[in-house]
């Protein structure tokens, strides 16, 4: 999927084990569309989610795509989704991975430190998992709400 592109809300669909989900969106971005990630992820979450989530989930999208441009090669993938009452961001980037994915983002960094903070965040207003190798990360966090 190129950058700016999207695919919008589709139906819900039933899951084997009986889960319900439905994907809010896709989209590709990159630096230039860091703006439009945070509109669409509010447009998106506005519709299924009060507004403290929507500011929740928003804050949380920016940090992990700014991530994913700053660190992951420059572009990345977001996918929202909704599953049985809990709301997944999906973020995945190109670029060589976290060096150690189990620890990232778990300390904040010292005042000093002009950056580091993106994931810090992320890991305390959601639940975080990361997937990192040399060929990309993909890190999902979860909102219950």
């Amino acid at each position: 999927m190129a950058n700016g592109e999207r695919t919008d809300t589709s139906p819900a669909v039933r899951t084997p084990d009986g889960e319900t989900r439905e994907m809010l969106v896709e989209l590709g971005f990159d630096d230039d569309s860091l703006y439009s990630v945070r509109a669409t992820v509010a447009a998106h979450v506005s519709t299924v989610a009060d507004a403290r989530t929507v500011d929740t989930m928003v804050l949380i999208a920016h940090e992990l795509a700014s991530n994913a441009v700053r660190h992951g090669g420059g572009t990345g993938r977001l996918r929202l989704r909704l599953a049985d009452g809990l709301l997944h961001c999906e973020v995945s980037d190109g670029g060589t991975g976290l060096a150690d994915p189990a620890h990232a983002g778990h300390t904040l960094p010292a005042p000093s430190l002009p950056g580091g903070r993106g994931l810090w965040i992320a890991r305390q207003l959601s639940e975080l998992r990361i997937f990192s190798s040399a060929a990309g990360t993909t890190i999902t966090a979860t909102l219950a709400f």
